[in-house]
């Protein structure tokens, strides 16, 4: 079955970085869009970016220019690069394949 852990979250100031990391096993990686989403306190789930199977990418507005996504095929890991955080950029980030989601890794950006 399709299993996702995430993992690399933490507490970091505003401004500073984080790399989030995800683990997948139970499907072919290499064939599947993967997506990143967060749960902002207080509000839904957001989409956040996609990474192709081709390797295109899609960021929502907010993070474009501040947050990378990529995906390692060869070790079935998919990566979020996350630089110049913000405040409202803490929540409880998720890797997900479809409506297949991990276990999330919380991320607090605060001074």
């Amino acid at each position: 079955q399709v299993q996702l852990v995430e993992s690399g979250g933490g507490l970091v100031q505003p401004g500073g970085s984080l790399r989030l990391s995800c683990t997948a096993s139970g499907f072919t990686f290499s064939s599947s869009p993967m997506n990143w989403a967060r749960q902002v306190p207080g509000k839904g789930l957001e989409w956040v970016s996609t990474i192709a199977a081709d390797g295109t990418t899609y960021y929502t507005g907010s993070v474009k220019g501040r947050f990378t996504i990529s995906r390692d095929n060869a070790k079935n890991m998919l990566y979020l690069q996350m630089n110049s955080l913000k405040p409202e950029d803490t929540g409880v980030y998720y890797c997900r394949k479809t409506s297949t989601r991990g276990q999330g890794t919380q991320v607090t950006v605060s001074s």
